[in-house]
């Protein structure tokens, strides 16, 4: 069964993602993503996508727990990053309808869309360090081109959250508006690109995105080994357990 919901709005396209309430994120949700904006692609009569969600959370990141046995899962990084690839690869402009939380990698699939619209009840963090993690989906890349350096490595080390507000003020929401409103606006702006010539948009894309593709390339290979290598200490276990329990860890560096 199909994750990923595609509705046309004359040349804009809406991807919805359908595991509400958080939309957590696994491998094959990721690839649907990918699947279907190269699909977009190669459709002329879509000419720019917003990339929505239902439910109370736009991506609450992985989904690192089973749901029987509530034991930390393998992420599958390198299958999962392999579908990171083909979207960044993708040519079209996409913009993230931000209507909730979008957290650890969720917030990097947010960052891998062009504009992202939000609103006070957005809320991101790059939460990596609390649980025990190392950052990926390529943020190690986005997130300083948007922020800077040294804003971007607060972030990381601190695993701070931001609410709406400080994510606008910082760059990473391009518009802010009421929550009910999000996807509307998200919409409005892609119209406002799909309205320009399509050439003109994806060429000028191409040029400005030019080289992110291959420094993501290689930020993905170093974020994987750095996640491989920590999967396997006992801070991750203890930082995905403390999560789950909504607890403070209580971390010992091995």
């Amino acid at each position: 069964m199909s994750d990923v919901a595609a509705i046309a709005h004359g040349a804009v396209t809406v991807l919805e993602i359908q595991r509400p309430p958080h939309n957590f994120f696994d491998t094959s949700l990721i690839a649907e993503i990918a699947s279907n904006l190269e699909k977009l692609d190669e459709d002329n009569d879509c000419r720019a996508v917003v990339l929505a969600a239902e439910g109370k959370s736009f991506c609450a990141g992985a989904a690192l727990r089973g749901k029987s046995e509530g034991k930390a899962q393998p992420l599958e990084a390198a299958t999962l990053y392999d579908a990171a690839r083909r979207i960044y690869a993708c040519t079209k402009p996409v913009i993230a309808a931000v209507q909730g939380a979008a957290i650890g990698g969720g917030f990097g699939l947010a960052m891998a869309c062009d504009f992202r619209v939000g609103c006070a009840e957005t809320r991101l963090s790059a939460n990596f360090t609390k649980l025990g993690f190392h950052p990926g989906f390529g943020l190690t890349v986005t997130l300083p081109k948007i922020v800077g350096p040294q804003t971007a490595s607060l972030l990381f080390l601190s695993s701070r959250r931001l609410k709406g507000e400080e994510a606008f003020d910082l760059g990473l929401l391009d518009q802010i508006v009421d929550l009910g409103e999000v996807r509307t606006a998200a919409i409005a702006l892609a119209q406002e690109l799909a309205d320009c010539a399509p050439l003109a948009v994806q060429s000028t894309r191409a040029t400005l995105r030019q080289g992110l593709y291959e420094a993501v390339d290689q930020a993905l290979k170093r974020e994987l080994a750095m996640q491989t290598e920590l999967q396997g200490t006992n801070d991750y276990r203890e930082g995905v357990a403390a999560v789950s329990e909504r607890r403070p860890a209580l971390f010992t560096g091995t």
